[in-house]
C-alpha cells in the first residue's frame, strides 16, 4: 500500500532533484491557494478518500475555510527544499514519528496550540499522541500473528516474544521485520530485547548489543526478514511462515477475507503518524483549526469507519460499533498490554554524527551477512 511504502521512504529520500520535481508538481496544485484558506496533503487511494470524508468535506462544512486538499506524500527531501526555499506549498499533512521528530529538530515544524482544545478532547487523546509539534493522527502496531492451521486454538501458543523465540516449545517457521525497515527506525529490535528478558518499561535507550545477541538466536528459524507491509502479507496469505511479526492492518485484511490466521496483541510495538503544520505557513491559524477538528472523538470515530487505523482520541470509541473497534490498535483493551515505539531515540545523533536508527542500520548490514 501507497500509504506504508511512502513512510518507508520518508526516512530514504536523499535526491534533490527527485523532490525538486515532485515538490514543483505539489506547489503547482497549491499555487492557487492565498492566505484564509488551507492546504492539506491527504494521501492516496483509500486513505485520501477516507481522509476526505472524515476531515476535509466535514471541516469545510463547519467552518466555511476552503481547503485544497492534495493527494501526495511528504519526502524529507521535499520539505528540506520547501523550507530552503521557504515556497510553503502544503500547510498541513501527516508523517510517521522519526519523520515529525527530526522536522522539528531542524525548525521546520510549527507548535501546536493546544489552548484551542476543548479540555474533554483533550483529555481523551493518548499522552504519547501529544507532542509539541504534533498529535497522533492515527495508531497502528507490529504484532505477533499465528497460522492457525499450525497453531489452532486448542494447542500451545506463544503469547510472549521469548515464546516467540522458544523454537524448542513453538516449533515452526518463523518471518520478522528486515533491520533496512525505516532506515534502521523499524527493525525487529524491541522484539529481540523482549525476547532477551528486557521488560517494556526498560527497553530504551536500546542496548544494541543486546539486540544482535538475541537475534542471533533466532536468525536460523526466520524463513523470511520482510521489507515491505505487501511482503509480509504474501508471506501469510501463501503460508511462507508459520508464526509472524506483522502490521495488524495486513494480517487484518487477510482475516476478514476469511485466511487462517489470528492476531496475537499481546506485547504489541505501536507507532503513529503525526498531524503536522509546516513552519512559516502563510494558513498556520486555519491549520492548527484543522488538526484540532481532525482530532475530535467523532471525526476520528468516522475515519476508523472508513480504514482500519486506531483512534488517538480514545472517546472515539464511544462511537464506533465494537465489531469494527476488535480491530484497532488503539483499543483500550490493548494498549493497555501495547508498547509505545520511542521514535524519539530513533532520531537521536551520537557523538559519532550517526543517529541511533543509522547506527542499528549500519549494525545490520553487516549482521545478515554473516
Amino acid at each position: 500500500m501507497s500509504f506504508r511504502m511512502n513512510r518507508r521512504l520518508f526516512m530514504q529520500a536523499t535526491s534533490s532533484a527527485i523532490a525538486a520535481g515532485t515538490l514543483s508538481s505539489v506547489a503547482g496544485r497549491a499555487s492557487a491557494q492565498s492566505p484564509g484558506g488551507l492546504r492539506v496533503l491527504v494521501g492516496g487511494g483509500d486513505v485520501a478518500k477516507a481522509n476526505m470524508e472524515a476531515y476535509v468535506k466535514p471541516f469545510e462544512a463547519a467552518t466555511g475555510i476552503k481547503v485544497t486538499p492534495i493527494t501526495d506524500e511528504m519526502s524529507a527531501a521535499q520539505l528540506e527544499l520547501m523550507m530552503k526555499t521557504k515556497n510553503i506549498a502544503v500547510d498541513v499533512w501527516s508523517t510517521n514519528q522519526a519523520a515529525a521528530f527530526i522536522a522539528a529538530e531542524k525548525g521546520y515544524l510549527e507548535p501546536i496550540d493546544y489552548s484551542i482544545y476543548q479540555k474533554d478532547q483533550l483529555d481523551g487523546i493518548v499522552d504519547f499522541a501529544k507532542m509539541p509539534h504534533g498529535v497522533a493522527a492515527l495508531i497502528y502496531s507490529t504484532v505477533m500473528v499465528y497460522n492457525t492451521q499450525k497453531y489452532p486454538a486448542n494447542r500451545p501458543r506463544p503469547i510472549t516474544w521469548a515464546e516467540f523465540w522458544d523454537v524448542e516449545r513453538f516449533p515452526g517457521a518463523r518471518a520478522l521485520p528486515s533491520g533496512l525497515n525505516g532506515g534502521g527506525a523499524s527493525g525487529p529490535w524491541e522484539e529481540a530485547l523482549l525476547a532477551s528478558g528486557v521488560a517494556p518499561d526498560a527497553l530504551y535507550p536500546v542496548d544494541i548489543d543486546r539486540v544482535f545477541t538475541s537475534l542471533d538466536k533466532i536468525k536460523p528459524h526466520v524463513r523470511k526478514w520482510w521489507e515491505y507491509g505487501s511482503e509480509v502479507q504474501q508471506i501469510m496469505r501463501e503460508k511462507v511462515a508459520d508464526v509472524v511479526s506483522s502490521f495488524d492492518g495486513r494480517a487484518q485484511f487477510l482475516i476478514d477475507q476469511g485466511a487462517p490466521l489470528e492476531i496475537n496483541r499481546n506485547q504489541a510495538k505501536v507507532t503513529w503518524d503525526f498531524w503536522v503544520i509546516a513552519k512559516g505557513s502563510p494558513n498556520a491559524q486555519n491549520a492548527q483549526k484543522f488538526i484540532e477538528f481532525a482530532t475530535r472523538a467523532d471525526r476520528q470515530a468516522a475515519f476508523a469507519q472508513l480504514m482500519p487505523y486506531g483512534p488517538s482520541n480514545l472517546n472515539a470509541y464511544k462511537l464506533i460499533p465494537e465489531k469494527v473497534a476488535v480491530k484497532l490498535a488503539s483499543h483500550p483493551n490493548y494498549l493497555k498490554n501495547s508498547i509505545p515505539v520511542n521514535g524519539k531515540w530513533y532520531t537521536e545523533i551520537g557523538q559519532d554524527g550517526v543517529t541511533n536508527s543509522g547506527r542499528l542500520l549500519q549494525r545490520w548490514n553487516s549482521w545478515i551477512l554473516q
